[in-house]
C-alpha cells in the first residue's frame, strides 16, 4: 500500500481569500457610497434615533456597536475617530471606551490573521537575510514596540495592523500590545463623545485635535517611553556584557 502523500500547503487562492475578502469589503464600502454617512453630520442628524435604539436595546446595542467597529477596523475603513466619539456619545466615556477598545482589538486581530495567512511566511522567504534580521530584532521586543506604535499614532492604524504579521509576531503578543496600546487614545476620544451633545446643540463639531493638547499628549508620550524601558535595558545590559 502506497504511503499517503504529505498534506500540501494551502493553495494561493485559499491563502489570499481572507485578505481578498477584506479588500473587497473596503472597495464595496466606497462603491456603495457608505463613506458619505461616516461623519459627524450624520451622527448629529440621527443622534436622537441612535440614543433611542440604545435605550430600547441595552444588550444588543453594545454588541452591534462592537461588531460594527470591528468590521470597520478589519476592512480598514477610515473614520475610527468618528466611531470612537460616537461610542462615547451613545454609551458614555467608560462603557463607550470599553466597547471601542474591544471592537478595535477584534478587528485588528482579523487583519493580522488575514495578512499573516496570505503574505507572512511567503514574504519572509522571499525577502532574504535582511528580513530575518529585522524580524528577529522586532520579535525580541515585540510587545514594547507594539505599545509605542499604538500609543503614539505616528503611523496609520491599518499599517500597524499589517507589519507585525509580516515580521512573525505571535498572535498573543500582537493582541495584548494592541489592546493595551489603544486604551489611552480610545478613552480620550470617548470622553469627547460623552459631551458631544452640547457641541451639536451649539452647531459645532468635535475637536479631534484634543489628543495633541499637552495635558493629554505628554502622559501618552510618557507611557511610550515607559514601554521602551525593557528595550533600553536589554541594549544597556548587552553593551555592558561586551564591555
Amino acid at each position: 500500500m502506497a504511503a499517503a502523500e504529505p498534506m500540501s500547503e494551502p493553495s494561493n487562492l485559499r491563502r489570499f481569500l481572507p485578505l481578498a475578502v477584506l479588500a473587497a469589503g473596503l472597495v464595496a464600502f466606497f462603491a456603495l457610497g457608505l463613506h458619505r454617512y461616516l461623519n459627524f453630520s450624520t451622527l448629529g442628524e440621527h443622534r436622537e434615533t441612535l440614543l433611542d435604539l440604545v435605550a430600547r436595546h441595552p444588550l444588543v446595542a453594545p454588541l452591534a456597536f462592537i461588531g460594527a467597529y470591528a468590521a470597520a477596523v478589519a476592512f480598514s475603513i477610515p473614520g475610527a475617530a468618528v466611531l470612537t466619539i460616537a461610542g462615547g456619545f451613545l454609551f458614555g466615556t467608560l462603557a463607550g471606551g470599553v466597547y471601542v477598545v474591544t471592537g478595535a482589538t477584534l478587528g485588528a486581530i482579523g487583519v493580522f490573521l488575514a495578512a499573516r495567512t496570505a503574505l507572512g511566511s511567503g514574504l519572509r522567504r522571499r525577502a532574504g537575510p535582511w528580513m530575518e534580521r529585522l524580524e528577529a530584532g522586532f520579535r525580541e521586543n515585540a510587545l514594547s514596540y507594539l505599545l509605542v506604535l499604538r500609543l503614539v499614532p505616528l503611523f496609520p492604524f491599518w499599517l500597524v495592523n499589517l507589519v507585525p504579521a509580516f515580521l512573525g509576531v505571535p498572535l498573543g503578543t500582537y493582541a495584548l500590545g494592541t489592546f493595551l496600546g489603544i486604551i489611552p487614545g480610545s478613552f480620550v476620544y470617548a470622553s469627547v463623545g460623552n459631551g458631544v451633545g452640547a457641541v451639536f446643540d451649539a452647531g459645532g463639531t468635535p475637536d479631534l485635535s484634543i489628543i495633541l493638547d499637552p495635558e493629554i499628549l505628554l502622559p501618552i508620550a510618557g507611557l511610550s517611553l515607559l514601554a521602551l524601558v525593557p528595550v533600553i535595558y536589554k541594549k544597556f545590559k548587552g553593551n555592558s556584557a561586551h564591555g
